[in-house]
């Protein structure tokens, strides 16, 4: 048994949810989300909780119960709440800003990296070595910062790079160390 897929999701006061073809709808004070729900998964919703059940007992049925669960739950806490990423760049010279639906990034290449910034999503330059992420739809914020993050991950030498924060970086001693002259 799926013990996050038995576990009911509670609605706020200040959510809608609805639940027609197989497509949940919840919208929240932050903005609106929808998901198709697989065939193999049903839910339904009564006293203020949504309860998410399985059609069968095979393997696939019992990950898609828990999976599906964990999914509007976090569609309710994005629309709630919100979601944010916070990355940071560190190298001489390295700096990010936000131009309008553009994050303009110069990271030591021979150009200037521009990333565009997709519907839903809010970005924020507070200093020039700071990145942050905001949306509802917890997936997108998740899949943005790691786009950004692999376009020039942090590298176990100098430890430039943009990383998230708190991520830690173990660095490697150098050649002239390493043979020990």
């Amino acid at each position: 048994m799926s013990r996050i897929g038995q576990k009911a999701v509670a609605i706020p006061k200040d959510v809608l949810v609805e639940i027609k073809d197989g497509v949940i709808l919840v919208e929240g004070k932050q903005g609106k989300l929808s998901r198709k729900l697989s065939d193999r998964i049903t839910a339904e919703i009564k006293d203020g909780q949504i309860f998410v059940k399985r059609v069968a007992n095979t393997k696939m049925d019992r990950a898609f119960h828990g999976l599906y669960r964990a999914l509007i739950a976090n569609m309710i806490k994005g629309v709630c709440e919100g979601y944010s990423k916070e990355l940071e760049i560190q190298g001489v010279g390295f700096r990010a800003a936000v131009q309008g639906k553009v994050l303009n990034m110069a990271l030591g290449f021979s150009h200037p990296v521009n990333v565009d910034i997709p519907e839903g999503i809010k970005m924020e330059t507070p200093k020039p070595t700071q990145i942050i992420i905001k949306g509802i739809d917890k997936e997108l914020v998740g899949k943005i910062a790691s786009e950004i993050h692999d376009i020039y991950p942090p590298e176990p030498y100098k430890g430039k790079g943009i990383r998230f924060v708190g991520e830690h970086v173990k660095k490697k001693v150098g050649k002239a160390k390493a043979t020990g002259k």
